[in-house]
């Protein structure tokens, strides 16, 4: 009799272990889902605000094109990498197009410098305007993805959920927004011309 007390402590014991191990592997399953979820909405939001300012710039490019003939490559290039990000068909590729097309409206803005009578123009400084107000919703936007997709990382990483990502299939992802490169060093500034 005193054996089967003995086995019933040790069934309960080994019943209550795997509800334990159960109950953690669904927490660490349903955890990874949900960051899952979280970094692909928040790639829809970077998707989103940078559609609005790949929608902002043909007008852009249409303003500047009467005051700035000779600007001619610039505004091409512009139009070119819009093309390209409408056109792209991964993640890596729109992220690789709009890092590109940062330091062209970067370069853009630079060379429109020389035309006081467009910096005057109000279509021309309402788009400007709207344009800079988007480029600081893609800022926001980019780190909370960034952010997103490190918490999704340590997540994928970190025991024991990282035994549920390899049973899920979860992968880690390493698509990041990062800086341009010379973001680190401070433009130069020549007043001798």
């Amino acid at each position: 009799m005193a054996d089967s007390g003995f086995n019933m402590k040790w069934i309960l014991g080994l019943i209550g272990f795997v509800l334990v191990v159960f109950l953690i592997c669904m927490g660490s399953y349903n955890s990874l889902v949900s960051s899952n979820e979280a970094v692909e909405a928040q790639w829809s939001q970077v998707e989103n605000v940078m559609q609005r300012r790949f929608d902002l710039i043909p007008n852009l490019v249409n303003t500047v094109k009467g005051y700035a003939k000779h600007e001619k490559e610039v505004l091409e290039e512009v139009t070119r990498l819009r093309s390209q990000w409408g056109a792209a068909q991964t993640r890596d590729q729109k992220v690789q197009t709009s890092d590109q097309l940062d330091g062209t409206l970067n370069h853009l803005m630079v060379v429109l410098e020389n035309y006081p009578d467009l910096k005057a123009n109000e279509d021309f400084l309402k788009l400007q305007d709207e344009l800079a107000g988007t480029e600081n919703r893609i800022a926001v936007e980019r780190q909370r993805y960034n952010e997103a997709v490190q918490d999704y990382n340590v997540k994928v990483r970190s025991f024991p959920s990282n035994i549920m990502a390899s049973i899920g299939g979860f992968q880690r992802k390493d698509t990041y927004f990062k800086a341009e490169s010379g973001a680190d060093q401070a433009p130069k500034v020549d007043f001798s011309n």
